[in-house]
């Protein structure tokens, strides 16, 4: 069996990476596409490559050479590459077609080896090899009867995304039989180019072939093989994660992404916290049905939007300022409001982050749990100087919580110390117990004006995507000033709507804290059967979860998480206070997934 391997395009998208060498010399993790590409046939005993050049053609030919270890090479031109298309580079090899077996592949794909295999060892002599369309996809999709016959190539014009769930992206690697050529693709491929002309899609002509009443061309699902095809710095880069040689290395590509984890399919979060239970598919549904009216027209400006925030949190609107996610305000003020700051170890270190190392007073709780009340803070911090204390409570990644009545305990001692109290409670709306429990209250606000409040809707509402966050102050100077600190528009039309009908949803939402407090106590149930986890109580929607094992790390668990089960946590080993042991954070998500991730680790011995 020989290949065809069609590398004549210019790669535009890819930018400078491409003005003076073609796409396939294009290195991923250190190695070009094309040597991937040889080394994966050559591994399959494949002995022939036909390789279609055009631009910049001869750095391929000096690079490769007419033999790559045991493949024998030999090369077309494509002289006019930036007047035709693809088909016009696979009618120029045609007679190779002829000659025997052929596998036809893209030089711009990057591929698992088993994917060879797969498609050389299966009986069938004429396949397309498809995979689930996905989001991220790109290009020629396909539908296919129940035996896995192509029915048809989907055009531009055909696609509807109301049938995706139908659809297979075609990966561009075929096996066409050597009878299959010479009976049906070449003479259609001549034919089509003689009559349309050289500038489309060889895909084109197998899209006629399936018309036929007896296609001989099946199609090969994919099972969760990883492929990539790279057609700008976008795909290289996320690639470059997918293909990393080392394990530790892609789990720190992937995570140091900090989400659009949509691009990877198969990858199951348990790093990013939101809500599995909110919001519910009738208010999905009633956003998609404004999407078009969302998507053109502008946002209201920062005033109207925190009307919008005033309603939804039953605040008065001059006490509360709405940003781009929680961190958008959480940088403006502490970067613009706040000196020395008071900070418990271990937290959310967007904080601490947005101001210098020497202002910071820093608390680290001395025992297991990394627990503490408010009584232990304000012990530690009666003698320090700080202008400013910070709480997260819930705290994250703790799991920590001060209740209602000691909290209200500290905004009294702080306020006595003129001090500015910064709460985040981003995390309340999960916590298991009755009474009050949020400080966003006019009456609180009103009269405690030191008193700031930071929430996230991302978070506890599940809508990370519209990046919403408020943050609230009796202080009605500050909030003015805090307004004028950020954008005016600050905020798209998307998360403005959702702010616009969350309050018909308010008892669903009700309802999904319900069910995910109980998950959240089944899940805690779960986890303490692992014998390497000592799993911390917790009234936010996560676990901090120390390893009481030596055999591996909560690095080395986080990789082989990630390596075995496409399964991402945190890994706190990078985090401040945690040089005291292995510590792991684990978000709560719905059952089915909490299951997944408890069945991953009983495989750790």
């Amino acid at each position: 069996m020989q290949a065809i391997i069609l590398a004549a395009g210019m790669g535009r998208r890819l930018g400078a990476l491409t003005e003076e060498n073609t796409k396939c010399m294009v290195e991923v993790n250190g190695i070009k596409l094309i040597d991937r590409i040889l080394n994966a046939l050559d591994n399959n005993a494949i002995s022939k490559a036909i390789i279609v050049v055009g631009y910049k053609g001869e750095n391929v030919i000096k690079h490769v050479g007419t033999k790559y270890r045991g493949i024998d090479i030999e090369y077309v031109n494509n002289a006019i590459y930036d007047k035709t298309n693809n088909i016009y580079s696979l009618y120029l090899a045609k007679d190779y077609l002829l000659q025997d077996d052929t596998l036809l592949l893209e030089s711009d794909l990057i591929f698992e080896d088993s994917i060879i295999r797969k498609i050389t060892d299966d009986p069938n002599p004429n396949l397309a090899l498809v995979d689930k369309y996905e989001s991220w996809m790109d290009g020629t999709t396909v539908t296919l009867s129940e035996d896995n016959k192509i029915e048809d190539f989907i055009t531009k014009s055909q696609f509807k995304y109301s049938d995706i769930g139908k659809y297979f992206k075609t990966v561009n690697i075929y096996k066409f039989s050597k009878e299959f050529s010479t009976t049906h693709y070449v003479p259609f491929l001549e034919a089509y180019c003689h009559a349309l002309g050289n500038n489309e899609y060889y895909e084109q002509v197998l899209k006629v072939i399936t018309l036929l009443d007896d296609s001989p061309l099946t199609a090969l699902p994919l099972c969760g093989e990883k492929w990539y095809e790279i057609d700008d710095i976008q795909d290289l880069d996320i690639a470059s994660s997918i293909f990393e040689q080392s394990d530790e290395k892609r789990f720190r590509a992937i995570s140091s992404r900090f989400g659009g984890f949509w691009r990877y399919p198969h990858l199951l979060d348990f790093c990013y916290l939101v809500n599995p239970y909110f919001p519910p598919q009738q208010m999905i549904d009633e956003i998609k049905a404004s999407f078009e009216t969302l998507m053109r027209e502008y946002p209201s400006g920062m005033r109207v939007n925190s009307l919008l925030a005033a309603k939804y949190f039953s605040v008065k609107q001059e006490f509360i300022v709405v940003g781009n996610g929680a961190a958008e305000l959480i940088k403006a003020y502490v970067e613009n409001h706040t000196s020395k700051i008071g900070v418990i170890y271990p937290t959310f270190e967007e904080y601490p982050n947005r101001t210098v190392k020497e202002n910071i007073v820093s608390y680290l709780p001395q025992n297991a749990d990394m627990h503490y009340n408010a009584s232990e803070i304000i012990s530690y911090y009666a003698d320090k100087e700080i202008d400013t204390l910070l709480l997260i409570n819930p705290d994250n990644p703790s799991g920590n919580y001060i209740p209602y009545n000691e909290l209200l305990g500290l905004i009294e001692w702080t306020k006595s110390k003129s001090m500015q109290f910064i709460v985040d409670e981003s995390f309340v709306d999960f916590v298991d117990v009755d009474g009050e429990f949020s400080l966003l209250s006019n009456d609180i606000l009103e009269n405690n004006p030191h008193l700031v409040v930071v929430k996230s809707i991302s978070k506890s509402y599940g809508v990370p995507g519209f990046r919403l966050g408020v943050l609230a102050s009796g202080n009605t100077e500050m909030i003015a000033r805090l307004k004028k600190e950020v954008a005016i528009w600050n905020i798209n039309s998307f998360g403005e709507f959702y702010m616009q009908i969350y309050e018909k949803y308010h008892k669903e939402y009700l309802k999904a804290c319900v069910l995910f407090r109980e998950e959240r106590q089944k899940f805690f149930e779960e986890l303490q059967e692992i014998d390497f986890l000592r799993v911390i109580p917790s009234q936010a929607n996560y676990f901090l979860c120390e390893l009481t094992t030596s055999r591996f790390t909560s690095t080395q668990l986080a990789v082989r998480l990630l390596a075995d089960h496409d399964i991402l946590i945190k890994d706190c080993a990078g985090k401040s206070a945690f040089s005291r042991g292995n510590y792991i954070r684990l978000a709560v998500r719905d059952r089915r997934d909490n299951h997944k991730l408890v069945e991953a680790l009983k495989t750790f011995k």
